[in-house]
């Protein structure tokens, strides 16, 4: 009789432990919603476009964009914070989710705790344009024209993001001030750059390298260490004026605190496939972005350490959050 018990549990063990993932899966008959909390047109959304194309041919299931904008990317991102932990909703998210908390007391999430960590997927170089009038044409130049010209603006895609922290840094390093102009995106802030309305923009290469090419708009710097392979005639700003002067932008998936584990599972190994992909490696590339892979427990330290570097940053600038 014993025996026969321990076998019936064994049993029954082993039917649940057989059984769980697959209560965890997606149903196919369901929508898969991609939140991009910026604006169409940027490179956050270009990434969250290019991720829910492949995973609605890969999932055979609808996988659909919707940007959420607002106050920074801490609109949208909240958003999946509150989701319900089901797989369905899930975040494109890049650095700005992990600088909030230092710029804005109301931040209503906890990047370490209200996120379940998919993958990190691309990286990207961040820049300094400027409009043709601007009198300079690296960052010594700008920093000899800020200490001089005290009108200067530059627009930024929302308080609080990796534009913004860019932009302090730079104001911190060089002892200077320049007015950021906050957007809702990099669209509507090109419009205002492209029209002379605003000097200077913090951007990825994605939407201004053809206005590059064709003169409307010169590059002044790269924020990161290396010069990118998109625009390597622009020094970086280390190299030109502000040696150890780093900063580049991360991309990557998560969904909200307690997704079951199997449907996480799912996530990371489809993008793991998908960032390989010829195609996708191509797209990157010719938007500017770098395949950066990561899995989800790599993912979860860089944004740990980097919210962390981030706040360590703000706090010598000498910014308090408002």
């Amino acid at each position: 009789m014993k025996n026969s018990r321990l076998a019936f549990a064994a049993g029954l063990l082993s039917s649940l432990v057989l059984t769980f993932p697959a209560h965890a899966q997606l149903d196919s008959s369901r929508t898969v919603t991609i939140v991009v909390p910026v604006s169409a047109g940027g490179g956050v959304d270009a990434i969250g476009r290019l991720m829910a194309e492949k995973l609605q041919e890969r999932l055979k299931q609808n996988v659909v964009v919707e940007n959420r904008t607002g106050a920074g990317g801490i609109v949208g991102t909240a958003s999946v914070a509150k989701a319900a932990p089901d797989g369905y909703t899930i975040l494109l998210t890049e650095n700005s989710a992990a600088i909030s908390k230092w710029l804005t007391k109301s931040t209503p999430f906890d990047v370490n705790k209200d996120f379940s960590p998919i993958a990190q997927l691309a990286s990207s170089p961040l820049l300094l344009f400027a409009h043709p009038s601007v009198e300079a044409n690296d960052i010594k130049g700008l920093i000899e024209l800020a200490k001089k010209k005290k009108d200067l603006s530059a627009a930024i895609p929302g308080v609080g993001t990796p534009h913004h922290l860019a932009h302090l840094m730079l104001e911190a390093e060089a002892k200077i001030k320049i007015q950021t102009i906050p957007y809702r995106g990099t669209g509507p802030g090109l419009a205002d750059v492209l029209a002379g309305r605003v000097p200077l923009m913090w951007a990825t290469p994605v939407a201004l390298i053809p206005h590059v090419n064709t003169g409307k708009v010169k590059v002044l710097g790269v924020a990161s260490l290396k010069r990118t392979p998109s625009l390597p005639q622009a020094p970086t700003i280390a190299e030109n004026a502000l040696p150890g002067f780093n900063l580049d932008i991360w991309f990557g998936l998560t969904a909200p605190a307690k997704t079951p584990q199997p449907i996480l599972a799912r996530y990371e190994k489809e993008a793991a496939e998908i960032i390989k992909l010829p195609d996708v490696q191509a797209r990157l590339k010719k938007l500017g972005f770098e395949e950066a892979y990561a899995g989800s427990d790599a993912f979860r330290k860089r944004i740990a350490a980097d919210h962390e570097r981030y706040g360590e940053a703000i706090r010598a600038a000498g910014i308090a959050p408002k």
